[in-house]
């Protein structure tokens, strides 16, 4: 099987089927705590995927050793990266379906395998992909830290352990264990039988041991790097708090800077009044463990005491009752902040006792009538200081499409989820190649459906260029290669943003395999100086660079030399080409180490591995072209040069070596020996993306150069043999190797009447000798591209008003398949027509701006701008309920707070604005670091969560706000500098979009 020759070290593998079946039974295993499992990159998997289910071992996906490479962050430290998604990023694989297909396709060399325990922790059992890195130390020597590695299901212990054996200390030595946060707060781990993950400790931390001194005291009470912020005299304004980031908790403290400048509820905590509120048995709430925690933050970050307070009971608490906030992932702030509103609600419930209550419908009862009922209904069963300060009253119609039943009920709701206009439209970003060699790529920026196809694209880019969309192949290039290649029909949602698109003109449309043309993929790679024994084959080692290209050959023009010139053209902007005098010169000097080193007359083929420049000038393409004609009865191969450089590698030639025209045994060409010159010379050369089609008919000594020189250029079959002697010397640029799709593996290249065949899509790869390609490659050409005008103009985000979002909301829908209505006449599920519209109001009104966005097709963040007022947000124009008198309160409200979203789908980062309740100055807030911030900077297309207080229940600041100045800014808001920035900048900026 030709793809083992790649393999190296690994066993022969069983048939395709039997791969995918043992491989695929395995994966169905269910994860045990304790057992061990593997990262696998996913798209080295993919391609495994794709080469086992083609059920032809010799097919062109063939994935070649196992590469991690992707998933490393660099491959020194061989540290993974963070943020790796699975099923995105990587696969993960039982330990015995790891070892086989180690075994059946080996790995690349030096990698270490990224071995994963299976862990238990509370509500769920997963692989640990990251497990803690921590810093362990002595007191005594705060500088010499070694780093440790500890799953979550670690016990303390087994740091104590390993910070004893590390530092040789003695275990007759009384000790005990500080961690220490990257702000430089401290805390004592006192029980060692905890584990890593009830104790809170994160990637980053600092454990340090202090070992008591002899005469019974402790060197300290504290580590002296350790500061206590009770005992430190710093005053500052109340609530002016940052939250330390314990490791991509940037959502939580987002969230909870803005509930705690929410001032109804703070002042319900500060006050203690949820003391007598507790509700300890509440079958739906927290024990009362989610209230304490939360009113222990709170009181911290509201004492003045404190730069930045560590939320790590909070977050434990969290995650015990919310298993979905386990762990040290990136979660949403609104999820977060919607199980905490609730969580706090059940824990303060008034309610001790919940009745059953049958809801009615309204039946054609006055709307005043039926909402009244419905609050009072709500307040029997929930009643606490979130409905009090959050909670407001939702009308839904319901309308059936066959009936016209219609159905009003009055719901509560404790935040508004409002959409935003969403865009049909997308702007996409590609890089056009033309055929005209001179041209360089451009980028060009267009406009495309959102939910359209690849054809689509297509047919925007031919109104930009001219050219039928018909004679256009697009590709994902990614690490020097096509990671794929789209047909016309796919849709672009399969299209990321990041992704690099490529789209290359074509001389006629992609045509069928029976078509009279061929789309050929070409790679260009670098080989080594030296043949890589080591691996267990005798073959160069390559490596990809440049840009790859897609072409479309004639297939009566598929023939080596046909390829050779085609390709010279299409590189002609950064190839320079061979002159007769480089040629010849060449020659010359190969034939003196012929004679030196060889006793056979047979040529080392370093010629043909030495071959490789960049592009001419259009003067010497045409100089090329009309000297081609002159004694060039050239061998239909790769290695075919022009003929200007044979003029001018003669001349050169005289004066240093003997007469290049001479036709013996030492003037081989790089292409190959001199032997079998008879009829049937080139029979055995193989078809780009085929096997032979007759490799018995190979003799030996066409076998033994094959597997020596790789895939050489052979003499035209009916040349005579002192003629096809001469054109072989001619020197080639580089040489042609059948590649698989990754460029890895190279495949047999057949040749059939002097043509080739191919049986799928054809991946080329055009190898270059490193001497030949810094002579004759550009690289710096290679890599220019121009900016089309359409990329200076800026890409202009959407702009909505606030209110606009609201009466979004509240327009009519048709009711999705998924979740239809029963009809109560019809007697079934009809996908019914619904209406919300708000009744009332609460006192404190949480907006959340519907940014991410998920259909069936695609998902996405929306970068709009939603303008939003920060004061006198009037919803006078959307209540349903009217005032019936003086006493009913306005309908007007200002900001209080915002709690942001920085970056993507994947990752991000969340900060917050508020406004603070005593002096009515608004704050940044980025995990510990806090700044002051100017109305002028609040909105921003980053905005996601907005907080509103109604007029009537905002109150004057007590404290007169301070003067932001420079010192005060350093010395007492800035504080620490937050970790852990979840995939946004290290620090934030402030975007005034």
């Amino acid at each position: 099987m030709a793809a083992n020759s790649s393999i190296g070290s690994a066993t022969e593998p069983p048939g395709l089927e039997t791969q995918w079946r043992e491989i695929d039974n395995l994966n169905q295993q269910q994860l045990r705590a304790g057992d061990t499992w593997y990262l696998l990159d996913k798209r080295w998997y993919d391609q495994w995927k794709e080469y086992v289910h083609t059920r032809d071992q010799n097919s062109s996906s063939y994935p070649g050793k196992i590469d991690n490479t992707e998933l490393f962050e660099d491959l020194d430290s061989y540290h993974l990266k963070e943020r790796l998604t699975e099923n995105d990023d990587f696969v993960l694989v039982p330990a015995e379906a790891w070892h086989k297909l180690l075994s059946w396709y080996d790995m690349m060399d030096d990698q270490p395998p990224l071995e994963r325990k299976v862990v238990d922790l509370p509500s769920t059992v997963k692989v640990e992909v990251y497990p803690v890195e921590v810093y362990l130390c002595l007191s005594s020597n705060l500088e010499s830290t070694v780093s440790g590695r500890f799953s979550r299901a670690d016990k303390i212990h087994a740091i104590h352990q390993k910070i004893r054996q590390h530092f040789n200390v003695p275990e007759t030595a009384e000790s005990r264990l500080w961690m220490r946060n990257t702000d430089s707060s401290s805390e004592r781990l006192r029980n060692l039988n905890m584990t890593v993950l009830d104790s809170c400790l994160s990637s980053g931390m600092t454990v340090i041991m202090e070992i008591r001194n002899a005469d019974g005291t402790w060197p300290t009470s504290r580590p002296q790097i350790t500061r206590n912020s009770d005992e430190d005299s710093y005053q500052g304004p109340p609530g002016v708090c940052g939250l330390t980031n314990l490791g991509n908790t940037c959502f939580m403290n987002s969230a909870l800077q803005c509930l705690s400048n929410t001032p109804p509820l703070t002042e319900y905590f500060l006050k203690n009044s949820y003391l007598e509120e507790l509700n300890f048995t509440n079958p739906l709430g927290m024990k009362g463990e989610i209230a304490e925690a939360y009113a222990d933050v709170i009181k911290q970050m509201w004492s003045g005491r404190h730069y930045s307070v560590v939320p790590r009971v909070f977050k434990t608490k969290v995650g015990h009752f919310a298993s979905q906030f386990l762990g040290y992932q990136q979660h949403d702030s609104q999820e977060l902040l919607s199980f905490l509103l609730d969580g706090l609600h059940e824990d303060l419930n008034r309610v001790k006792k919940k009745e059953y209550i049958e809801l009615r419908d309204a039946d054609g009862r006055p709307d005043q009538e039926v909402a009244e009922e419905a609050w009072r209904n709500h307040l029997r069963r929930n009643d606490s200081v979130i409905v009090d300060t959050f909670h407001g009253l939702f009308k839904s119609t319901l309308v059936c499409p066959e009936c016209n039943k219609v159905s009003v009920t009055f719901d509560p709701f404790c935040y508004l989820s409002v959409p935003l206009p969403v865009s049909k439209e997308r702007v996409m970003e590609v890089f056009y190649v033309s055929l005209d060699p001179t041209a360089k790529p451009t980028q060009y920026r267009l406009i495309v459906p959102k939910a359209g196809r690849v054809i689509d694209l297509c047919t925007a880019l031919s109104q930009a260029t001219g050219l039928p969309p018909s004679q256009m192949a697009v590709a994902d290039v990614f690490n020097h290669r096509f990671y794929r290649i789209y047909q016309t029909d796919e849709f672009l949602s399969c299209i990321l943003d990041r992704d690099d698109i490529f789209v290359y003109q074509l001389s006629s449309g992609c045509v069928d395999q029976d078509g009279e043309e061929v789309v050929m993929a070409i790679y260009m790679r670098e080989r080594s100086h030296y043949r890589d024994y080591g691996s267990g084959s005798n073959s160069y080692g390559t490596s990809l660079f440049g840009h790859p290209l897609l072409i479309s050959v004639p297939r009566n023009q598929c023939t080596r030399e046909d390829l050779y010139q085609l390709l010279l053209k299409r590189l002609a902007r950064y190839v320079r080409a061979l002159d007769p005098s480089e040629e010849v010169e060449e020659e010359e000097e190969e034939e003196e180490e012929l004679y030196k080193a060889q006793t056979n007359g047979v040529s080392d083929d370093e010629g043909e591995e030495d071959s490789e420049e960049t592009g001419p000038s259009n003067k010497e393409e045409v100089t090329q072209e009309s000297s081609q004609t002159e004694g060039r009865n050239n061998c239909q191969s790769e290695a075919s040069p022009s003929s200007e450089g044979e003029e001018k590698a003669e001349e050169e030639e005289s004066s240093s070596g003997p007469d290049g025209g001479r036709s013996t045994e030492e003037g081989q060409s790089a292409c190959g020996t001199s032997d079998t010159n008879n009829q049937n010379a080139t029979d055995g050369d193989q078809s780009v993306g085929a096997e032979p089609s007759s490799k018995k008919e190979k003799d030996e000594d066409e076998v033994e150069e094959e597997e020596e020189y790789g895939s050489c250029a052979k003499a035209n079959k009916r040349i005579p043999g002192r003629q096809r002697y001469t054109e072989r010397r001619k020197k080639a640029l580089f040489t042609m190797q059948a590649v698989n799709s990754n460029g890895t593996t190279e495949r047999g290249m057949g040749e059939l009447d002097g043509s080739f065949s191919f049986s799928s899509q054809p991946y080329i790869a055009i190898d270059w000798d490193p001497d030949m390609k810094k002579k004759y490659y550009n690289e710096n050409e290679a890599e220019k591209y121009i900016k089309h005008e359409s990329m200076d103009v800026p890409h202009q985000k959407i702009t909505v008003q606030l209110q606009e979002c609201i009466a979004l909301f509240t327009t009519v829908e048709t009711l999705e398949e998924e979740n239809p209505w029963y009809c109560p006449t019809c007697k079934k599920h009809q996908l019914a027509t619904k209406k919300l519209d708000l009744w009332s109001l609460p006192e404190v009104l949480i907006i959340h701006l519907k940014r991410f966005s998920y259909t069936k097709y695609s998902r996405e963040k929306l970068d709009t701008i939603v303008e939003f007022p920060l004061r006198d947000l009037d919803f006078s124009g959307f209540l349903l309920k009217k005032s019936v008198n003086s006493t009913e309160p306005p309908c007007r409200y200002d900001l209080i707070a915002v709690s942001n979203h920085y970056g993507g789908l994947r990752d991000g980062h969340y900060t917050s604005y508020a406004r603070n309740k005593d002096n009515g100055q608004w704050y940044y807030f980025d995990d510990s670091k806090v700044t002051y911030a100017t109305e002028e900077q609040i909105v921003t297309s980053a905005a996601y969560l907005l907080f509103y207080q109604r007029q009537d229940k905002i109150r004057r600041p007590t404290i007169p706000p301070p003067i932001p100045s420079s010192t005060q800014t350093e010395n007492h808001i800035s504080s620490q500098t937050g970790d852990g920035m979840d995939g946004a900048a290290s620090c934030v900026s402030m975007e005034t979009d």
